[in-house]
């Protein structure tokens, strides 16, 4: 006979695992099946991992340029082992705790591959083959993503590498092309080009990093070459042949002349493909859109009763933040169709969902690009506010950046944030809540913000939205 459960979550990652944690909250009995590690991608081997690795490389930085603080630091060594060590270690550590809220919070647990057999039904086969039916009255689909592979070659983690392979080198490379610009490509040029390799940045569209702001992209391009990364946009590869000891890349640059580069290693970081095959969903009637994504409504609910989804098999941005938020979304729902009265869900609001990119410089974001804004037809009022202008970050000795605002000049709504510099993924969250709570250039203005920080520089962007900058 079946294990019955009021909810089960196919997948563990910052989607499943906290919508999980909600429905239990709301006294459902909840399962959670996982291939593989709890905590998913992105606590296992993207998000934090990442960021480790990435803090490795920001102290190596410092440490050599120590002569611009009054201090000495000779014959500085990078132990790739050893940074690489650390980032399993902090990834350890959380998969830990994620165990621990299982357990506190009363989920089951089913490690296996899941697969949904018939309405309310999933089967979990485990590692010896030995299958499992567990049944349910909703289940959430929350099978994540991976790394979307070029044609030909394919990622061997040998000389081609994913994000995956690139997180957990066997060898540092000497010459690195990374393909793609978008957050994951620009985090590991960048951590690669502060740990010494030679990198090269190739992307297809005029500018990296191509969601931000223009603005962002451009100061972004020109602080990243000036650290000696080298980056060619409007650009692609051609044919890619691998080797023993490299690989060679046709490249063709923006004005259409191609070269044969060779490179130690290649990192592919062209975007990502849903994990929705082999989980049933055909059987059962369920809809993906046109990049194979699960059609939902805004509160997670598929095509079918009592199948939902979250996370970045569903529409984007493909960010666990989202994922987390719309997990607790989807719980909240099914809790108030199963007659909780005390729950009242909101749908996502898409437009108040900040992007950071934890390069160096930082970025960070959220709303409208002044493009966007443009598009749309509002009449703006755009501030800037330079970090050289800021006490602190003249302090910290991070000059270099920028926090940019869009605001609606017929009613003062703030529109988008955009930033670029040291800590700016720290700040973007107070822009965030002025968005959620639907403010105002009026309210920020009257903000009173802590004095020497960074987040002055939120204050003195939206005061050059209106000509009253102070300190520029």
């Amino acid at each position: 006979m079946a294990d019955t459960y009021d909810v089960i979550v196919l997948g563990s990652g910052p989607g499943g695992y906290v919508s999980a944690i909600r429905c239990a909250q709301l006294g459902l009995k909840t399962a959670i099946v996982e291939r593989e590690r709890l905590g998913g991608i992105c606590l296992n081997w993207g998000c934090i991992p990442t960021k480790a690795l990435l803090r490795s490389a920001e102290v190596f930085h410092q440490m050599k340029h120590a002569k611009d603080y009054g201090l000495a630091a000779d014959n500085i060594t990078a132990d790739l082992d050893a940074v690489v060590k650390r980032s399993r270690g902090v990834a350890d550590k959380l998969n830990q705790g994620v165990t621990h809220l299982m357990k506190k919070n009363k989920i089951a647990v089913h490690f296996g591959t899941g697969k949904l057999v018939a309405p309310g039904k999933l089967s979990v086969t485990d590692a010896d083959g030995k299958a499992t039916e567990l049944a349910a009255k909703h289940i959430i689909i929350a099978t994540g993503a991976r790394a979307r592979d070029l044609p030909k070659p394919k990622a061997d983690g040998e000389r081609v590498w994913t994000y995956r392979h690139a997180m957990t080198p066997k060898e540092m490379p000497k010459k690195l092309l990374v393909i793609g610009s978008g957050a994951i490509g620009i985090e590991f040029a960048s951590f690669y080009n502060d740990m010494g390799v030679d990198t090269t940045v190739v992307e297809m569209m005029d500018r990296i990093v191509p969601v931000e702001d223009a603005d962002v992209s451009t100061f972004l391009e020109k602080a990243l070459t000036k650290q000696g990364l080298k980056i060619m946009t409007g650009a692609k590869t051609g044919d890619i042949a691998v080797g023993k000891d490299g690989v060679k890349v046709a490249l063709t640059d923006k004005k259409g002349k191609t070269e044969t580069v060779e490179f130690s290693h290649v990192i592919v970081a062209i975007g990502i493909v849903p994990n929705v095959e082999n989980i049933g969903l055909e059987d059962l009637g369920i809809e993906p859109d046109k990049r194979f994504h699960i059609k939902v409504d805004p509160y997670g609910r598929t095509n079918v009763k009592g199948v939902w989804a979250i996370g970045d098999c569903v529409e984007g941005p493909w960010l666990a933040h989202k994922a987390s938020h719309e997990g607790v979304t989807t719980a909240e729902t099914i809790a108030q169709e199963l007659g909780n009265k005390d729950v009242h869900p909101h749908p996502l609001d898409r437009n108040n969902i900040p992007g950071c990119t934890y390069c160096h410089p930082q970025v960070a974001s959220v709303g409208m690009t002044e493009a966007k804004a443009k598009e749309a037809g509002y009449e703006l009022k755009v501030g800037n506010f330079p970090f050289v202008g800021n006490g602190k970050a003249i302090a910290l000795g991070e000059p270099e950046g920028f926090i940019k605002t869009v605001f609606d000049a017929k009613t003062g709504e703030l529109l988008g944030a955009h930033m670029i510099g040291a800590e700016v993924t720290e700040l973007i969250q107070g822009y965030v809540v002025g968005k959620t709570l639907e403010t105002t250039e009026a309210e920020l203005i009257q903000t009173v913000f802590p004095h020497p920080t960074l987040s002055e520089m939120m204050h003195e962007a939206t005061l050059s939205a209106y000509g009253r900058a102070i300190h520029f």
